[in-house]
């Protein structure tokens, strides 16, 4: 998280706070690799299906609504009913608009934040996983030699 929350201060006139929420859904405290990738395609769902819903002429929560119900739709579809809500947030995230000019640059920017923050939970789990396996490995060397 603190690698994202570098990007937010080095950056501020980009939104990289949506990486910073987006690596705080994906990440797994337990070094779960199967959960983590998981998140990482719901992640990319919702972005995706937000930026689809994005451009489509309709407002305010009708636009919300059709995100989340395609979302889960195709949650479903690809297999992905543990980490539907990673996904909902993503969609959110994109389709939210702070001021009232509506701006596709801003969801573009929003998706690629998301997609970071994706990217730095994933090297984080990896790394810590990788850290994992070393520790039970020299521990199951130890107990072997103690035989």
């Amino acid at each position: 998280m603190l690698v994202c929350y570098g990007f937010y201060a080095a950056f501020p006139e980009y939104p990289f706070y949506w990486s910073i929420i987006s690596a705080v859904l994906v990440f797994t405290p337990d070094n779960d690799q199967t959960l983590a990738f998981d998140r990482i395609k719901a992640n990319f769902l919702g972005s995706s299906v937000g930026m689809f819903v994005y451009f489509m002429p309709i407002h305010g929560a009708i636009l919300f609504c059709s995100g989340v119900v395609l979302t889960i739709f195709l949650g479903l579809i690809f297999k992905l009913e543990n980490t539907i809500r990673p996904a909902l947030a993503a969609v959110i995230i994109v389709l939210v608009q702070e001021n009232q000019h509506k701006d596709w640059v801003v969801a573009l920017e929003r998706v690629g934040c998301v997609l970071l923050g994706c990217f730095v939970s994933l090297c984080i789990t990896l790394v810590f996983t990788k850290v994992a396996w070393a520790k039970f490995y020299y521990k199951l060397q130890y107990w072997f030699k103690r035989k």
